[in-house]
């Protein structure tokens, strides 16, 4: 079903859109006249590939054409890679730390047009945008504390007079394939860790989202060049999925970190793994929030609101799974529909700081959100608010819009679909009568990540975190599923969800 949606701020909004998606490009050193964009680099730009469109996800408009990597490209870049490395290794660590100290002052100094261009491209809101850049400055900024802390371990030996040291050394080349959903984010932690580690890195980004990634290198390259250092220390392979295969079957790449489906993630590790390489797996996650009758219920209605439609419900950690006390249940169900709708006034333009919602990222988005829908019908659930795709007027119009949806599920045993992650702002809604069962719900799906709990009794709490609560790698209290801690393990005992350590 298609409805059509007038946002009060959408058409005024939206009349400057293709001057200021000009502007952004322009004020990050990229071409706006439709001139191919090099979309290779390991120490100079170039590209002999297929072309790959760039498009904003909120208009439909192209915003560019990225020359992405040819089997030629990759192989000179893998090269050039090792070759950077072998000198990289060699080089102090707090020496690293300063050139990385450099990198993290471009990044903060750019941080308004980059974060417009993340929000451009992927279409997520301003604030948001922003955030990801801020989150690769903090991360730069643990790295560097890290480049002066670099140690190792005394161990006792068995023989007299002798010692064992453990020393930590560079892997050499770190691959790093990336999603659309956080094109600077992901990246930036990989980057800073195996930068001061004395390790190069090879970036294949989405390639729905190459220009982010283009402009990323950029501010990273011209740090590199001031310090008279090899541009393959961070090298950059746009493309598509071939591009990416190569990394993970090339033994010259020592660790791939990989970001993407549950599916495509157990290929890779399998891959990995068969070539005796070394894999960080960011995979998906069906994260849920469990709402105790002691809570403080106005807390827990906005920390799972923003979790469940923060970036549009396309976050790893999002919310997608709510377990409500039965005695509460109508209530916050009732306040529920009530912020959803709100939110949902409120979508439109990523570039206007008072829009709340953007879009799905592409239009293969949409239709696995269609149907999604259409599965929760065939399913029972019950649609309480939204569970359209959107047809917005004015410049919006060829975006990827859906509308924020509620489903109360019933029968949790029919609806089988709200035991898949759905990549999209869907949230589906149960009810309990005990933490136990609640809890057993929490681990009842195989996509462990994130999962929240909102209470005031100090005993559900230290229930719910110990080792019969719940078996997701991050447990919240009184806090949203979304979101991740610089610094701070982001990962999963067992399940999917993520293998990321710093």
């Amino acid at each position: 079903m298609l409805r059509l949606r007038h946002p009060l701020h959408a058409s005024l909004a939206s009349r400057s859109l293709s001057t200021r998606a000009a502007s952004v490009l322009s004020s990050l050193q990229l071409p706006t006249n439709g001139s191919p964009i090099p979309g290779v680099y390991h120490s100079h730009w170039t590209g002999a590939g297929p072309l790959q469109q760039s498009k904003n996800p909120a208009t439909g408009e192209i915003l560019g054409h990225v020359q992405t990597a040819s089997p030629e490209d990759v192989e000179q870049t893998l090269a050039a890679s090792r070759a950077a490395y072998r000198s990289w290794r060699h080089v102090a660590p707090p020496k690293r730390g300063e050139v990385l100290r450099q990198i993290r002052n471009a990044l903060q100094d750019n941080i308004d047009d980059l974060g417009k261009l993340v929000s451009l491209e992927m279409g997520k809101v301003l604030s948001e945008g922003k955030g990801e850049v801020q989150e690769f400055v903090d991360e730069c900024d643990l790295a560097v504390g890290l480049s002066r802390s670099i140690g190792g371990t005394v161990v006792a030996s068995e023989r007299e007079k002798h010692f064992i040291t453990e020393v930590a050394n560079p892997l050499g080349v770190v691959g790093v394939v990336t999603a659309f959903n956080f094109p600077v984010a992901v990246y930036g932690w990989n980057l800073a860790l195996s930068f001061i580690t004395g390790n190069a890195t090879v970036w294949k980004p989405a390639p729905t989202a190459p220009l982010t990634a283009i402009a990323t290198t950029k501010i990273i390259q011209s740090v590199l060049e001031a310090n008279k250092l090899n541009g393959a220390l961070a090298s950059l392979l746009c493309g598509g999925g071939e591009v990416g295969e190569t990394l993970v079957d090339d033994r010259r790449v020592d660790l791939l970190s990989f970001t993407g489906s549950e599916a495509r993630g157990r290929e890779v590790g399998m891959k990995v793994a068969g070539r005796f390489g070394k894999s960080l797996l960011e995979l998906g996650g069906n994260n849920a929030a469990i709402v105790l009758p002691d809570a403080n219920l106005p807390l827990a209605l906005r920390a799972v609101t923003f979790a469940a439609l923060g970036t549009s419900g396309q976050r790893c950690t999002s919310t997608r799974r709510l377990f409500l006390h039965s005695s509460i249940a109508s209530h916050f169900l009732t306040s529920l529909v009530g912020a959803y709708q709100s939110v949902s006034a409120r979508m439109g333009d990523p570039l206007d700081p008072n829009t709340l919602v953007g879009p799905l990222h592409s239009r293969d988005g949409v239709k696995r959100f269609e149907v999604a829908m259409k599965e929760v019908r065939e399913q029972g659930g019950e649609v309480l608010v939204g569970g359209e795709v959107i047809k917005m007027e004015g410049a919006l119009q060829g975006g990827n819009w859906v509308d924020p949806t509620v489903v109360l599920v019933r029968d949790r045993e029919k609806c089988e679909i709200m035991k898949r992650e759905t990549f999209a702002p869907i949230l589906f809604v149960s009810t309990f009568d005990t933490l136990e069962e609640a809890i057993e719900l929490n681990n009842s799906v195989e996509q462990g990540l994130s999962s929240s709990l909102f209470t005031r009794d100090m005993a559900s709490a230290f229930q719910f975190i110990g080792p019969a609560g719940s078996d997701c790698g991050i447990v919240n209290v009184n806090s949203s599923t979304s979101g991740a801690e610089i610094g701070a393990p982001f990962g999963v005992p067992g399940g999917v969800g993520v293998k990321f350590d710093v």
